[in-house]
């Protein structure tokens, strides 16, 4: 067979030879140990739990060794592409600030090694499926889906392993002539690797399992489908030597394909990249463990967890966990750090499936929230909430100063109140302090005697004082309450309970309920002085008018 004669059949209109493409893209002038990873998705859907996952791997690698984090778009699905599949990718990975060095970008295509949409370098791999062809390392098969399903059942009536090889593999040895006649004849072609097996079972190195035993792939695979469009097997190959891909990261379902793409890496004459196959992430379900499923469950949608109201650092911080076994007891000591200064590594990394755990998130974000300044705080929730909450946007901006002051309350110091976990919880934490918002329960007033709280109510507006400090606004409490018979402070009352009617916290209820409509609140202090002495004044009024009408 004239291979060469054979290639020039096949690909007459390749204008340029492989030369050509690596010295249009030759090796990067990065700094020695530099990594260059990609994320390759196709833009079919929405961007899911899984990619974020292999995102931060790759852009940690990428990042801390001096080297480049690309988005490529695997884009030759054009049946099952969404039309603004890649903005849904570039924002969604930009919700969590990463920086994407290269490729496909919020502010659209940038990097001297694109096109970087497979859907745009059909003329590059048409001209490296030509050179394979020239080398006798690819063919032509022209077998049809009925000549395919006849070999398919005779495979299964006979038990063996399906697929196109040896006896099945039709068109594997077609002279020059043969394929010009089908040509001829206008009949369509898939180009086919010419699989060599040496019966060996090969021996692969990955970063995080180490030495893999794997069966050696013996299938003539499919490289470029009738219609000209690479399968992946074949264009991630070419992009990612072109590239200069240095390290790849992707689950470890991909191991089953881990022969092929070698074979294709040593047939191309080309160095194989690093492979980092990373556990797959499972959740609890009817009590065991399954794969977090993309039809099944929503939380697999990245954007579930921003509509929830997690931070995007208590995410980063839980994915981080996930991929790193030492990264909890890193951030543990180191509560204010950016996650950028964690010493990510491959040899940290589980080769088993990582569970998924609401509950351990939810912490994580209560303590990212606790953490952030009052600012940093107005600034995030109210990002989540020009997104998910109008009305609250709307109400919880229109004074960002009382705002702030706000989510200023028990924030800093060594113990930070913890009330928040979730963005979206933040209205019904907050919602009283504004009358739009204020639905009181009075009832728990009910419970006390209903002289005193009379009493409470009437008297205290001309004891508060919005200037007091903490000490001086709870001294006028306890002076109140020990005129009607309370003790100053709980262990006073608990030495001598018959002496007293209750003690001095009680009567701080009294003004909690009816200041704020509820028995929980943040510290009743700074919520009075926010508030203000007039409508200080008119809460209690109001509530004084619901104990008169119990009565």
């Amino acid at each position: 067979m004239d291979y060469q004669a054979l290639a020039e059949l096949l690909y007459p209109s390749v204008q340029h030879d492989c030369d050509y493409y690596e010295a249009k893209y030759p090796e990067r002038n990065l700094p020695e140990g530099a990594k260059v990873l990609r994320f390759a998705p196709s833009p079919t859907g929405y961007l899911h739990l899984g990619g974020v996952y292999q995102v931060m791997c790759d852009e940690r690698l990428a990042h801390l060794s001096g080297g480049v984090f690309m988005l490529r778009i695997e884009d030759t699905d054009s049946k099952r592409e969404l039309a603004d599949g890649i903005r849904v990718i570039t924002d969604g990975i930009s919700k969590f600030g990463i920086q994407i060095d290269e490729g496909m970008t919020p502010d659209g295509e940038k990097g001297a090694y694109g096109p970087y949409r497979q859907s745009q370098r059909a003329e590059i791999y048409h001209t490296f499926a030509k050179k394979l062809v020239a080398e006798g390392k690819a063919y032509p098969c022209f077998c049809n889906e009925e000549r395919l399903s006849a070999m398919r059942a005779e495979q299964e009536a006979k038990k063996v392993n399906p697929g196109y090889y040896g006896e099945y593999a039709a068109c594997r040895d077609l002279s020059l002539e043969e394929v010009k006649a089908h040509l001829d004849n206008g009949d369509k072609f898939v180009l086919r690797f010419r699989a060599c097996p040496t019966g060996e079972r090969p021996e692969f190195t990955d970063c995080v399992r180490g030495r893999i035993d794997v069966p050696e792939n013996d299938v003539d695979m499919v490289l470029i489908k009738s219609d000209g469009i690479p399968v992946y097997h074949f264009a991630h190959v070419v992009d990612d030597h072109l590239m200069r891909t240095t390290h790849v990261v992707r689950g470890e379902e991909w191991l089953a394909t881990l022969p092929l793409h070698v074979q294709l890496f040593d047939a191309m004459g080309w160095k194989r990249p690093e492979y980092i196959h990373t556990a797959t992430i499972m959740k609890i379900d009817n009590g065991g463990k399954r794969k977090l499923s993309k039809r099944k469950d929503p939380e697999a949608a990245v954007e579930y967890f921003f509509t929830e109201g997690y931070p995007r650092e208590a995410l980063i911080d839980y994915l981080l966990m996930l991929l790193n076994s030492n990264y909890e007891e890193w951030r543990a000591a180191n509560p204010d750090a950016s996650y950028e200064a964690f010493p990510y590594s491959v040899e940290k990394m589980s080769n088993s499936g990582c569970l998924f755990d609401f509950n351990k998130l939810y912490d994580i974000s209560k303590n990212v929230i606790s953490r952030m300044d009052a600012k940093t705080a107005y600034a995030s929730s109210t990002l989540w909430s020009a997104n998910y909450d109008a009305e609250w946007h709307s109400l919880f901006t229109a004074d960002p100063e009382k705002a702030i002051a706000i989510l200023s309350i028990g924030r800093g110091g060594e113990k930070p109140r913890k009330d928040i976990g979730l963005w979206k919880e933040l209205p019904a934490y907050a919602g009283f302090f504004f009358e739009e918002r204020f639905d009181p329960d009075y009832s728990p007033l009910l419970g006390y005697d209903k002289a005193d709280v009379e009493k409470v109510l009437a008297e205290y507006s001309a004891l508060y004082q919005p200037e007091d400090d903490q000490t001086t606004w709870f001294g006028r409490i306890k002076e109140l309450a020990v005129s009607l018979g309370y003790a100053p402070d709980t262990k006073t009352w608990k030495k001598n309970k018959e002496s007293y009617k209750g003690h001095a916290g009680d009567v701080s209820m009294f003004l909690r309920v009816a200041v704020t409509g509820r028995t929980n609140s943040p510290d009743l202090c700074e919520v009075m002085r926010i508030l203000g002495k007039e409508k200080v004044a008119e809460r209690l009024e109001k509530a004084a008018s619901y104990i008169k009408e119990k009565e």
